[in-house]
């Protein structure tokens, strides 16, 4: 429960960002990866493990609850040249590194998940482990789950993050995990990554008044759905979107445009109660409520 809008959006965003105790299990969770990795892949293997890190949103200060898995980023020395063994046939050596996994760990479950061997742990916070290697031009082959490699990049994006942090005045991550929660609760259209590269091309600055900036995000968004991957590598983000998507996905920006417009409009002429009611219609039933 909230008396103002402003106070209403601190609560929300503190229901949606990680706790203390959530942040310190994704580094036991990560610690506990590494060490049987280093284990299951020494020197002495012929897929040895060069290093794992995490990886993803909880890497680039995004992720938002519920926690339920994290991404870990494997990457392997091309002993022998070993690479060239599976150049034409990424999926037999995702299913490689998953027997091995499944051999040498007690987790209770290991699977493949596309481009990812999956560990399944009872508390639910489960962990995908992306394979890869280090590419000498840059960035990281990937299999693509249909037997090739893409090319991807963590560390790139992880460093793209942390530079548009400190040029949006310390609120870009912030901004992204508020509009991470809307899309979660629109149909989730847009990916992960998609998403806070669309908020760091669209703003030049960001202000702590995150009620304006997300009726500025919905506002313009529609017209940065495709947006170029700042790592060099993965291109158009919104290339793979069809016209259908597309137009749902605008209609939904339009939509919550409509509403944050009156939302920023009540909350000005005092009328925090309706205010509040719209920002829980664009937000999700977890936004406070008036008090």
């Amino acid at each position: 429960m909230a008396n103002t809008t402003a106070k209403a959006f601190d609560q929300f965003e503190g229901k949606i960002r990680l706790t203390t105790a959530q942040r310190d299990k994704v580094t036991s969770r990560v610690r506990g990866v590494r060490e049987f990795l280093s284990k299951s892949f020494p020197d002495s293997y012929d897929i040895p493990l060069r290093k794992a890190t995490l990886m993803g949103s909880a890497a680039r200060g995004t992720i938002i609850r519920p926690l339920d898995d994290i991404d870990v980023l494997a990457t392997f020395y091309n002993k022998n040249d070993v690479f060239e063994k599976y150049r034409n046939d990424s999926q037999s050596f995702i299913y490689r590194l998953r027997e091995r996994i499944n051999a040498e760990t007690a987790v209770q479950q290991v699977g493949t998940r596309g481009q990812a061997v999956r560990l399944f742990y009872k508390d639910g916070l489960h962990v995908d482990i992306a394979p890869v290697f280090a590419w000498n031009s840059g960035g990281y082959a990937l299999p693509s789950g249909t037997g090739k490699w893409i090319t991807t990049d963590p560390p790139a994006q992880e460093k793209w993050v942390k530079e548009r942090e400190s040029t949006l005045n310390r609120q870009f991550q912030r901004t992204v995990r508020l509009l991470k929660r809307w899309n979660s609760v629109h149909s989730s259209r847009l990916g992960s990554w998609h998403l806070e590269v669309m908020v760091g091309r669209i703003f030049t600055s960001i202000s702590s008044n995150h009620r304006e900036v997300l009726m500025r995000f919905f506002e313009w968004a529609p017209g940065h759905l495709n947006v170029q991957d700042p790592d060099g590598h993965g291109g158009d983000l919104g290339a793979s979107l069809t016209g259908t998507q597309q137009s749902n996905i605008k209609n939904s920006f339009n939509s919550s445009h409509t509403r944050a417009t009156k939302a920023v409009n009540a909350e000005t002429k005092g009328n925090h109660a309706e205010a509040i009611r719209l920002w829980k219609i664009i937000l999700g039933s977890e936004f406070p409520s008036h008090s």
